[in-house]
């Protein structure tokens, strides 16, 4: 074989094994396609970020690092987190700083979960790799737990990937909301990104969220009250990456409510499920936005543990074109697990779209949102995970499915546990967890389909302090451990062309 098709064929496979979708694929002449089934193998490197846990000084942070024991891995590799300190901020951080680079967290060994804590207001973003053995399907939580204040209560996100566009329904500009939109920049170079705020009645006139620099590897908090005079009770947000790329979430604190993490809805698509309510859920508020030139309308469905219902009187939702339409639902679940599925009562039009959901009443409530999200796939997990407190719900919106949940060793000691369920079509199922044997500390859930329709999943940790019924939920997407990688034949005819 010729050196440059062997090169070729190198830099192909090399690059399909990194996080993300590679697809390698060429028709020939004829209009067949010469490549051959692709095998799946584990990506070889994973990048996270976590956005800035709080401003508040009395807040507790944990950081849990997860990744599952997955086959065909080599006996290499690390994941560490380090700061995103900005440069700027009084030299704290210079190239070559190596105390700067110093790692905040460090993992140990696969299917084990890693912990560190935190305390205060002051506690930088990170950014995050995994490598070899530690990169397919790596998890990282941050939880935050804030005593008082504006968004007191239980706080989690998933650390995610950076990407170069976002939406986020649900997000606000009212008096007594404080909501930042969290931008993080893991690269050596500078990004640039606009901020598009649109309202009930279409974009929100926001010039200061136009051009904004994010340094190399560090974060930027977006207060969304400094990009618009206006007060809007439901807001949606779209962070356009003009140069770069970032991560991005936004920290949505409510006065008397408490608040969470909004991550970013999946993409716009005609269809969208937004699993796990929690059952005991007082008030549930759907927010949708259509991004595109056509106005959609939608079927509004409740998938229950016994079946599909209609939420009464919210038989569909019409949403117009560039507006952010919201309805509030109220205790839709009445005491039973529920997942929201939203389908297209005709033509699709793509939206995008995230609940705001309220447990407690009166000045014991407390809030968190649920993004819509992506099918589970091949694989999920959750991290951060403890012996109290911890619901995992599965909804299957087409048709029945078998699950296959493994709950990890812990991070003091134990043994991993599996159990397989099966979900129904059109219900959801807050499904009783594996019990490890021998368990200490925090553990992580991996969720795996083993056959039938898709299966969507979230996770919800609960913590009441003082009454308060505190609480955050993160969806379960598909964790991108593994990628499609076609065989490779000889085909010395490119040297020809």
């Amino acid at each position: 074989m010729n050196r440059t098709t062997v090169s070729l064929i190198a830099c192909a496979t090399a690059l399909a094994a990194v996080t993300g979708f590679a697809s390698l694929s060429a028709p020939d002449a004829s209009g067949t396609d010469t490549a051959k089934a692709a095998a799946e193998l584990p990506v070889e490197r994973t990048s996270l970020l976590c956005p800035s846990p709080s401003l508040s000084d009395i807040a507790d942070t944990s950081y849990t690092s997860f990744t599952p024991v997955t086959k065909g891995t080599g006996s290499d590799g690390k994941a560490e987190l380090v700061s995103a300190a900005k440069e700027s901020e009084g030299g704290d951080k210079k190239a070559g700083d190596k105390k700067a680079d110093k790692p905040v967290l460090t993992a140990k060994e696969p299917g084990t979960p890693d912990t560190e804590d935190t305390s205060g207001g002051d506690s930088p973003a990170l950014i995050g790799t995994a490598e070899g053995r530690f990169a397919p399907g790596w998890t990282v939580q941050e939880t935050t737990e804030v005593a008082a204040g504006t968004g007191r209560g239980l706080q989690g996100v998933n650390c995610s990937a950076a990407d170069t566009a976002f939406w986020f329904p649900g997000a606000s500009t009212a008096a007594d909301r404080t909501d930042y939109v969290h931008l993080t920049n893991p690269d050596d170079s500078a990004a640039v990104v606009d901020i598009e705020l649109y309202g009930k009645d279409g974009a929100v006139a926001a010039t200061a969220g136009e051009d904004i620099t994010v340094p190399p590897r560090s974060s930027e908090p977006i207060l969304l009250s400094t990009l618009t005079g206006e007060k809007q009770t439901n807001l949606t947000v779209h962070v356009n990456v003009r140069s770069g790329r970032v991560g991005a979430a936004v920290q949505a604190l409510d006065d008397k409510i408490g608040g969470d993490w909004l991550a970013a809805s999946t993409d716009p698509a005609g269809s969208l499920v937004l699993p796990g309510i929690p059952k005991d859920a007082t008030a549930v508020r759907l927010v949708a936005f259509a991004p595109g030139d056509e106005d959609a309308d939608l079927k509004v469905r409740l998938a229950s543990p016994s079946g599909s219902i209609t939420p009464a009187g919210n038989e569909t939702l019409h949403v117009k074109a560039g507006m952010t339409t919201a309805v509030d639902l109220g205790a839709v679940t009445r005491g039973e697990a529920g997942s929201l599925v939203l389908t297209p009562t005709g033509d699709s039009v793509p939206v995008v779209a995230a609940l705001r959901v309220t447990r407690g009443k009166g000045d014991k409530q407390e809030t968190a949102f649920i993004p819509a999200t992506r099918p589970v796939g091949a694989r999920a997990t959750a991290a951060d995970n403890s012996a109290k407190g911890t619901t995992l719900s599965l909804v299957a919106p087409s048709g029945t499915a078998q699950v296959k949940v493994t709950a990890s060793a812990g991070s003091d000691g134990g043994t991993p546990a599996s159990k397989t369920y099966t979900i129904k079509g059109g219900t959801t199922q807050d499904v009783e967890l594996p019990e490890p044997s021998g368990r200490k500390g925090t553990y992580a859930l991996t969720v795996e389909p083993v056959s039938g329709g898709p299966v969507y999943a979230a996770r919800t940790l609960a913590a009441t302090e003082d009454g308060i019924p505190g609480f955050t939920v993160q969806t379960l997407p598909d964790d991108r451990g593994m990628v499609a990688v076609p065989e490779a034949d000889e085909d010395l005819s490119v040297l020809q062309k």
